[in-house]
């Protein structure tokens, strides 16, 4: 699918009243997507590794490129987060604009290059929260604000986190999960609730919040994938989705 170079009719009758001031159309972008990625230390290194590999291939996939480009404004502003317990988070990559094929891949070999992190606990909380901060930084204008947590435990740092959820959904930020299931407790602990569950019903909000479950980390890849298609081009689905 070709980038829409030009928009006519009710579209350009939207964009223009969207755009504020005499803001240029390579400023805007489609969604603000801020990747809020887990790091804590129930992540080992192999784990981490997957990880990361399956957001670079997401992104460089032609079928989450298709989708961007499908776009409005055929462009999206992406900003890769770490995030531990409530003492750590970490923007790990700025704000960059992908609109390309060319882009996506720039954007995969920085994340290649990206020195990597493991502390203690877990606080999603403080990962909305630092994504929270993220989205007021970026330097393009964002139609959609979306934020996309992934994480294998459930918050046992830091505040509550249905409260960071509300406040960011009170922002008009649309909070997805990916909660990646594995048999291994969280510091020798089962969570009250399945991961997927607790995703559904304390961390994901606003309109068409939804989840997409890896199945473990060797289907983390496929999920982020899945996930990139579906938040980037705003498809409608259900709120539970499994890899």
């Amino acid at each position: 699918m070709r980038r829409r170079s030009l928009l006519t009719g009710a579209g350009l009758a939207l964009a223009g009243a969207w755009l504020p001031g005499r803001l240029r159309a390579q400023e805007a972008v489609d969604v603000l997507l801020v990747l809020a990625v887990d790091v804590s230390r129930s992540v080992d290194e192999d784990e981490a590794r997957l990880q990361r590999e399956g957001y670079r291939t997401a992104m460089t996939d032609p079928k989450v490129v298709e989708a961007i480009q499908g776009g409005m404004l055929g462009a999206i502003g992406v900003t890769y987060v770490e995030w531990a317990g409530a003492e750590y988070q970490r923007q790990l990559l700025p704000w960059r604009r992908i609109a390309s094929q060319r882009d996506a891949e720039g954007w995969a070999s920085a994340l290649a290059e990206a020195p990597h992190a493991s502390l203690s606990w877990t606080s999603i909380s403080s990962g909305i929260a630092f994504s929270v901060q993220m989205l007021a930084q970026a330097p393009f204008e964002g139609m959609r604000r979306v934020i996309d947590i992934s994480g294998d435990g459930v918050n046992n740092s830091g505040p509550p986190v249905e409260g960071a959820r509300d406040a960011a959904v009170a922002q008009g930020i649309v909070i997805n999960g990916l909660p990646i299931i594995n048999d291994r407790p969280t510091f020798g602990r089962r969570p009250a609730l399945p991961l997927d569950q607790y995703y559904a019903e304390a961390v994901i909000g606003g309109p068409g919040a939804f989840i997409v479950a890896a199945e473990g980390f060797d289907s983390f890849g496929t999920a982020v994938r899945r996930k990139l298609i579906r938040e980037i081009a705003g498809l409608p689905g259900p709120v539970r989705e499994y890899a």
